[in-house]
């Protein structure tokens, strides 16, 4: 098999197939798939591009973003393994009946559309989330500049109080 071929980390082999269906992609998205920090995936590409199977190189549409892509060995890594599953995959299949498969595939069409829901409302939820992260941080925003103001008010009161307690002899 391809993949046990290969020195992959699991982290490292998630980073190589996400790139083979997303394509070029920011190491902050990387970070994000992955559920990790920035500088874990800095790491982890680090050891990609030692391998060959990546490269970076800066974003034509934002010189301060660098697009992490795989290479040719990669994109043929990347088949082998996944071509090396398919094979699998169809070995088992033409061992099972036709009525088998026929449920098979009412089941994953069932499956497709249950994750295209669940995308369609995790999406939503993302925006909701959004918004309301923007009212909160604009609340917080305002909340901070109101007690600015009221403690500029009450120090400027405070101050007033103790000149005419002790005017200046002046």
């Amino acid at each position: 098999m391809p993949l046990m071929a290969s020195t992959l980390t699991m982290q490292q082999f998630k980073v190589v197939m996400f790139l083979t269906f997303a394509g070029p992609t920011s190491g902050q998205e990387l970070a994000r798939h992955l559920g990790v920090g920035l500088a874990t995936v800095t790491g982890i590409v680090d050891r990609v591009v030692a391998q060959g199977l990546v490269t970076r190189h800066e974003d034509p549409h934002d010189r301060r973003v660098r697009l992490v892509e795989l290479t040719e060995a990669g994109r043929r890594l990347t088949g082998e393994i996944i071509e090396a599953g398919t094979g699998g995959y169809v070995r088992l299949l033409r061992r099972l009946d036709t009525e088998t498969l026929r449920t098979m595939e009412t089941v994953m069409r069932k499956i497709e559309d249950a994750m295209r829901d669940l995308h369609a409302e995790e999406t939503v939820t993302d925006a909701v989330n959004g918004v309301i992260d923007d009212i909160s941080s604009d609340v917080t925003s305002g909340v901070a500049a109101h007690a600015a103001k009221a403690t500029e008010a009450t120090e400027a009161t405070e101050e007033s109080a103790a000149t005419r307690r002790f005017p200046d002899p002046g």
